[in-house]
């Protein structure tokens, strides 16, 4: 069985860890930026659109679970406090294991290895066995939103994996640190802006929502590089996007479309269900931003 590498020296990992006053380390989280809810009908996702704004951004981790957790409200005697603490501390934990494997299945997607459940948990969790479940989850999770890679078992016996992307989009990865880092997280984000205004955003729309991402036009970003070179260039060339002037406007504003190649490789209605899925879903762990 192959093993996994990790980055070696001067090769950043998106998923690096930070160390707090206290000592721990700790993801940071980065807010997500999925459509509150999706209606089925397409006047219905219009009118929500224009009601509300194209997306509303979710902070998910520790800290959105924090407050909302029934221990935050107990009264503050050394029991509940010290009961909030433990609960804060697991959850930290959590985090981190999350993360770690987040870079573990990273490697194997560059080097396109199956995935062996038996080599996530001794080689990873390893004295955290009993936690995989939800670790597992948070990280395919993650996998899917961020970076447009879903988790396939292909051998249920054995709990084999391997990765695919997500709505059967086939664009290329760029070589990042080393490691093969997927960018399609942002081009499903981007064309289910698109769906949800009517089949075309507005550009300033556009990086309005991925701001609460924290991926903003012209600034270098850990997992997908320069975007905005990303969305009106490399993409555009690849047939993914159009991005043309909008009609008639002074001065010039621009629009993004659906590009061919996106009809072709995947569908409004997959882009629907795929929203509703994370809709449902809730998630509440999403990638470290850049430190």
């Amino acid at each position: 069985m192959a093993s996994a590498e990790r980055p070696g020296p001067g090769q950043r990992s998106p998923f690096s860890l930070y160390h707090t006053p206290t000592g721990h380390k700790t993801p940071v989280i980065m807010p997500v930026v999925p459509t509150n809810e999706l209606c089925t009908s397409e006047e219905d996702l219009q009118g929500q659109i224009q009601a509300q704004g194209p997306v509303e951004a979710q902070l998910l981790g520790a800290e959105a679970e924090d407050a909302s957790t029934p221990l935050a409200s107990f009264p503050p005697d050394s029991s509940s406090s010290a009961a909030v603490d433990a609960e804060i501390l697991f959850k930290q934990a959590v985090n981190v294991m999350t993360a770690e494997l987040l870079e573990f299945l990273l490697h194997k997607y560059g080097t396109k290895e199956p995935i062996f459940q038996a080599e996530m948990l001794n080689r990873v969790l390893r004295d955290n066995q009993a936690h995989f479940p939800v670790v597992f989850r948070k990280a395919t999770q993650c996998l899917q939103l961020a970076f447009g890679v879903d988790m396939k078992e292909v051998d249920h016996r054995e709990h084999i994996y391997v990765m695919v992307p997500t709505l059967g989009l086939t664009l290329n990865e760029m070589q990042r640190g080393g490691q093969s880092i997927p960018k399609a997280g942002l081009l499903v984000t981007v064309l289910s802006l698109i769906l949800v205004a009517g089949d075309r955003v507005c550009e300033e729309k556009v990086w309005g929502a991925l701001s609460k991402m924290g991926v903003f036009a012209g600034i270098e970003h850990c997992i997908y590089g320069e975007p905005k070179e990303l969305l009106t260039q490399v993409w555009v060339q690849a047939g993914y996007l159009e991005y043309r002037q909008v009609p008639y406007s002074h001065p010039a504003r621009y629009e993004f479309l659906w590009g061919p190649r996106a009809y072709a490789e995947t569908s409004k209605q997959q882009v629907k269900d795929y929203l509703h899925r994370v809709n449902g879903r809730r998630p509440r762990f999403f990638p470290p931003r850049c430190a």
